[in-house]
């Protein structure tokens, strides 16, 4: 029967969280990062592939000696994803944590019940 008491604690721990205002504006701030900056590196990164295999004399340009533009949007391909994962943990540091952070406490006084 002890066993039970267990789960039944876990459920309504997850609900209260579940139904907190905080669960809903986390997700929203989440969504309303995540989705954007999904959107524009996959158009980015899609421009770099079609360049690539229907602009190949504009590609094949070069920049400074060797160095053509296919090469500078490669590289560029490796530095909008690291800028992007830091503007991401800026933000998650700034905007999510602090209400993810209060929503772990919520559960966990709410697992004491």
């Amino acid at each position: 029967m002890q066993d039970d008491a267990v789960p039944d604690r876990n459920v309504r721990a997850y609900q209260a969280v579940r139904d907190a205002d905080d669960f809903a504006l986390l997700k929203k701030r989440y969504k309303n990062f995540a989705l954007p900056w999904t959107i524009a590196f996959m158009a980015w990164y899609l421009l770099y592939i079609v360049c690539n295999n229907w602009a190949r004399g504009f590609m094949s340009t070069k920049v400074v000696r060797h160095i053509n533009i296919a090469l500078v949007f490669g590289l560029l391909q490796f530095v909008s994803t690291f800028v992007i994962a830091w503007l991401y943990g800026r933000h998650a540091n700034r905007k999510l944590d602090p209400l993810a952070d209060g929503l772990n406490a919520k559960f966990k006084r709410e697992r004491r019940r």
